[in-house]
């Protein structure tokens, strides 16, 4: 009987996908041409199930595209990007599940079981995504991958504040916890799940060697665990920070003294796409899994290395369900261009810069709402959460107003901060300070794996 756990080969996963020592030995020693055959081989796998679905069929054959004219990765130029908005499209025209996944075109008996999750809906309404056993089993896998070369231990105890419900996240971490590690996984959840204060006693009363989720809630729980009187650093004693932390490393660090801070980057569509390693000299990109495009946010053009662009992923193992080929994140990064201090023969990037389709243009300065955080964090009384308020005013000029959560509003230091951020920034922006958990209700920084960082006024 074909099931989920019948459709699969862990052995033959794990082989394909080393994860631990092997994927640091496969990697140290692999040439660049072995690598590119490698992609090459997985890429025409997917491009042959993509033939198959009525949305490639649709946004390939309005490119001009046939099958047979994509024969290798160097043809990629020649197909389309495509982005959520696609998606949305695909599932309005055919809801619930949308055409982009051909269930269909599998005989009687033969079509691979199918696991439903969604978006957390950050930009938009949540999005469907579909999974069949290879493609969950292989994120699953890269994503272990990523912590145990950030050095997860057997005996580690691991706090985890991704979301579930319907949401990815958090039963996509804990599936690649309790399938490929021997860690002790605990799924605590948001602070709609499972209470902030109830979180930190949880930690502390399981010791809790490990922290796994978004930079600001993490943060957040630092701060919680000193308001009961439990000072991280002496009662709680974590030692390793995995999560998506973009530009707030100091800030974790400063939140969580002697933790070691780590970094991953990947979006639910994909799974794990580059994670740090050891070196802490940037995300590897996990490139037996990914082909990974930088394009000009403006252009589409691909950038010179080094330069900032749009992530536009091409996944190489989701043959099954779901092929994700030319998959625009609109999450912006550039690609280190120094060499490998671990010696691995894998392409690394910055990690995650902001959203293009998040990016706001003040007098022609790009500013993205997600990196205004870690300046904050760079000033004497920051409390730990802010949003960005866009308006438009009557000339028609755009304005940026910063609302900042400090401890003490009435202590003046609005002026110091408009200076930092307009040194930081290159352009002038407004900044309105508040107390301690006055914008929760705007962030979601309780509820949402990923707080709200801009509300666009001129939408109204």
């Amino acid at each position: 009987m074909l099931n989920y756990l019948t459709a699969l080969d862990p052995r033959a996963l794990a082989e394909e996908f080393p994860l631990g020592e092997a994927f640091v030995r496969r990697f140290a020693r692999v040439s660049r041409d072995e690598l590119r055959a490698l992609q090459e081989r997985r890429f025409l796998r997917c491009v042959a199930r993509a033939w198959r679905t009525p949305f490639y069929q649709r946004l390939w054959g309005g490119a001009g595209a046939q099958p047979g004219d994509i024969r290798s990765l160097d043809d990629l130029a020649r197909l389309p990007t495509f982005d959520k908005t696609d998606i949305m499209a695909s599932i309005a025209r055919c809801p619930p599940l949308g055409d982009f996944h051909a269930l269909d075109t599998y005989a009687t008996g033969e079509r691979p079981p199918v696991i439903l999750h969604t978006t957390s809906g950050t930009t938009g309404k949540p999005q469907v995504l579909l999974f069949g056993p290879r493609g969950r089993e292989v994120q699953n896998l890269l994503l272990a991958r990523a912590y145990l070369f950030q050095g997860l231990r057997d005996d580690d105890v691991v706090h985890s504040v991704y979301g579930h419900g319907m949401i990815n996240g958090g039963h996509y971490v804990r599936e690649a916890f309790t399938h490929w590690t021997r860690a002790l996984f605990l799924s605590a959840g948001t602070g709609i799940e499972t209470r902030s204060a109830t979180q930190v006693e949880l930690m502390r009363d399981f010791r809790a060697t490990v922290i796994v989720g978004f930079a600001d809630y993490v943060k957040h729980l630092a701060e919680v665990a000193r308001g009961a009187g439990i000072e991280p650093a002496r009662d709680l004693r974590v030692r390793m920070i995995c999560g998506h932390v973009g530009e707030d490393r100091d800030a974790l660090r400063a939140a969580w003294p002697g933790a070691e801070v780590f970094d991953w980057y990947g979006v639910g569509d994909t799974g794990i796409i580059a994670a740090e390693g050891p070196d802490h000299a940037g995300l590897y990109v996990m490139e037996d899994a990914h082909y990974l495009e930088l394009l000009d946010i403006d252009t589409g053009r691909p950038v010179a290395d080094g330069e900032c662009g749009d992530m536009v992923v091409t996944v190489l193992f989701k043959d099954d369900v779901y092929p994700m080929i030319r998959f625009n994140t609109h999450d912006v990064t550039a690609l280190r261009t120094d060499s490998s201090p671990l010696g691995l023969g894998l392409r690394r990037i910055r990690g995650f810069l902001g959203r293009s389709d998040n990016m706001v243009k003040l007098r022609g300065i790009n500013v993205f709402p997600q990196a205004i955080g870690a300046m904050l964090a760079e000033a004497p009384g920051y409390a730990g959460d802010y949003v960005c308020r866009l308006e438009r005013d009557a000339a028609g000029r755009d304005t940026l107003a910063v609302l900042v959560e400090v401890h003490d509003p009435g202590a003046g230091s609005a002026p110091a901060l408009r200076e930092l951020l307009q040194r930081r920034l290159g352009v002038e922006v407004e900044v309105a300070l508040h107390p301690p958990r006055a914008l929760a209700a705007l962030t979601g920084i309780d509820s949402r794996q990923k707080p709200v960082r801009l509300i666009d006024g001129r939408k109204r």
